[in-house]
């Protein structure tokens, strides 16, 4: 059973601290968007914080507080990463396409963790897939799990 939330004897709820979330032992490499995300999300967290308070809503100053350090850590951590100074290589903060062994072609650009979201269109640098076209060229291919792709542009 969840001792989150326990009845005290006094009447009074008691919350035990939430569990820090996990800092990436990587490097916070972030682009000028990313630092913006990470900005825009301590200052949200800020004022949930201040009204969780004032609400004297403990579950909810809990859970946000958490959130902040986490986000706080983040912003403490974070560097900015210079934008790419060629489009020869594949880099921090490139936009590559590939083509995967099946035809299918991607498009991906490679950025920080906290901005990384495949589905977007936006990769992590520590992700699998970055990793093996960091350095790379246009016609050079990589294999990547089961898959092989090619890069077929860089910009």
């Amino acid at each position: 059973m969840s001792r989150a939330f326990v009845r005290e004897p006094d009447g009074t709820d008691a919350f035990e601290e939430l569990p820090d979330k996990l800092i990436s032992q990587h490097r916070n490499l972030v682009t000028s968007e990313g630092l913006q995300l990470i900005e825009t999300e301590v200052a949200r967290l800020e004022a949930a914080h201040a009204n969780a308070q004032a609400a004297n809503d403990r579950g909810e100053i809990a859970r946000v507080a958490r959130d902040l350090r986490y986000w706080t850590q983040r912003r403490l951590t974070a560097e900015l990463a210079p934008q790419p100074s060629d489009l020869e290589t594949v880099q921090f903060d490139s936009k590559v396409t590939i083509v995967r062994d099946d035809g299918r072609r991607m498009t991906y650009r490679i950025v920080g963790e906290d901005e990384a979201d495949p589905s977007k269109g936006t990769l992590s640098y520590v992700a699998p897939l970055a990793q093996a076209l960091l350095g790379k060229s246009v016609g050079d291919g990589v294999h990547v799990g089961s898959a092989d792709v090619e890069i077929v542009a860089i910009n």
